[in-house]
């Protein structure tokens, strides 16, 4: 069925990208038409290891663990300031140990998920649509993946519904973002404490309302939570099953050089349990919510809260040189529900462009991040407990540390690939096991 759905669309995709490349480019075309494929493989090396329990990264040489995502990027300007975007999206393959055992996971392009067989689904579907405030003049807007080309006003509001991922509009950090050009890492894909509205795959719905001014800007979004920790099904219980999101943004420059400071808010409202509820339930022998908080059942009660706060900067250097640094806490009572097991975060990283030895479009990426957990979750997973990512049956308790280089080169006009490195020292916040060495190989193409 899959393969068949898939031989049905391609040829459709490739008509449509072909169509867009050959239309009049005299005027901003109604339409945005984008393709990207990106393929990614990594293995690790064994490391030592005092104990594993069912969510440990094998300790153990793995098979390589390969994913794959091809999206295409559709967009239309349905009237003034306004248009619409639908994003089929085919996504499978499997991460090192299923993507659990490190709290910081591997590999930004896979999921927790029991199938690895590739997918047909769609990501996005959105509506978007602008109000311009005052006469402050227009902005030129390239044709871009989800960016109908046009202007737009300097000053303005943008409302955005519909289903899309939470993280296109926060915390955008233009050197640490972007697991298919960037660092694979998921706790360099955006604020690890920030425990982010999505289902398995990263996408969620609702609404992002945005209001943008020249040097700064404020987003404040409302959008669902899964039924089930890091699971598929979302639900729509309005006033008990719902996350919010507040950033405020605001220009920086360093002489001529420009940069971004964020500050990012967020609650979110869910079916998670508190670990002092797992803590009893250890000592209860209640497997049922031991289920809730792994993320393989149903919790029946609301009531799970978790808000959290978080800063990013970053600063270009100069014109092959840009900086970045995030930090991030969020309360650490409940059960983390959709992104991953980090409760504390600190990083800090740059960017490095290849003009110094010629090859200008190359990129070299480094970052070290640190991540930490609460007091409760820590004494959960002593326990023996177990969340949907990590879990080693007991803990010897220290940071997560985490330190992750590449090299990502563009070798024709629409094509890159990318050599990747991750040491991970004390994976799952447990220094009875590890360090850890990752090696990565991604082959991305975009158009």
């Amino acid at each position: 069925m899959n393969k068949h759905l898939l031989g049905t669309l391609l040829p459709f995709f490739t008509g449509l990208i072909g169509n867009a490349q050959v239309q009049d480019t005299s005027r901003p075309s109604p339409w945005s038409v984008h393709f990207q494929l990106t393929v990614i493989s990594q293995k690790h090396a064994g490391f030592k290891a005092a104990y594993s329990g069912m969510n440990s990264l094998a300790d153990t040489v793995e098979p390589a663990a390969s994913s794959i995502t091809t999206t295409l990027f559709l967009g239309r300007r349905l009237w003034k300031n306004a248009a619409i975007y639908l994003n089929p999206e085919l996504s499978g393959g499997h991460g090192l140990s299923a993507a659990v055992g490190v709290a910081g996971a591997l590999n930004g392009e896979t999921y927790r998920i029991g199938d690895p067989a590739p997918m047909v689904s769609i990501a996005r579907a959105y509506l978007q649509q602008t109000i311009p405030l005052g006469h402050s003049g227009n902005d030129n807007i390239s044709d871009a993946a989800n960016q109908v080309a046009g202007s737009l006003p300097s000053s303005r509001i943008t409302f955005t519904a519909g289903k899309f991922a939470i993280s296109d509009f926060y915390d955008k950090n233009s050197y640490s973002h972007d697991p298919r050009s960037q660092f694979f890492n998921w706790s360099l894909m955006s604020n690890g404490a920030w425990d982010y509205p999505a289902n398995t795959k990263g996408y969620t719905m609702g609404l992002v309302a945005e209001l943008v001014k020249p040097e700064w800007a404020i987003r404040l979004s409302s959008v669902a939570v899964p039924k089930i920790a890091n699971q598929p099904e979302m639900e729509y219980v309005f006033g008990k099953a719902h996350s919010e999101t507040a950033e405020f943004e605001h220009q920086l420059h360093i002489g001529q050089r420009p940069g971004v400071i964020r500050l990012l808010l967020s609650h979110t409202a869910s079916r998670a349990p508190s670990y002092k509820g797992g803590l009893a339930a250890l000592a209860n022998h209640d497997t049922t919510l031991l289920k809730v908080i792994s993320g393989n059942a149903q919790g029946t009660a609301y009531g799970g809260h978790k808000t959290g706060i978080g800063l990013g900067i970053e600063q270009q250097l100069s014109d092959v040189v840009g900086v970045f640094a995030r930090a991030g806490w969020n309360d650490g009572k409940h059960a983390t529900w959709a992104f991953t097991e980090i409760d504390q975060t600190l990083q800090a990283g740059l960017s490095l462009k290849g003009s110094r030895w010629h090859r200008p479009e190359d990129v070299v990426g480094i970052a070290g991040v640190i991540n930490g957990i609460s007091t409760d979750h820590r004494a959960f997973l002593k326990a023996g407990g177990y969340g949907f990512i990590i879990g080693d049956g007991d803990l010897n308790y220290s940071r997560e540390q985490i330190l992750e280089a590449y090299y990502n080169a563009k070798l024709f006009s629409n094509i890159w690939l990318t050599f990747d490195y991750q040491f991970v020292k004390n994976p799952g916040y447990n220094k009875d096991r590890g360090p850890v060495h990752v090696f990565g190989i991604r082959g991305h193409i975009e158009f």
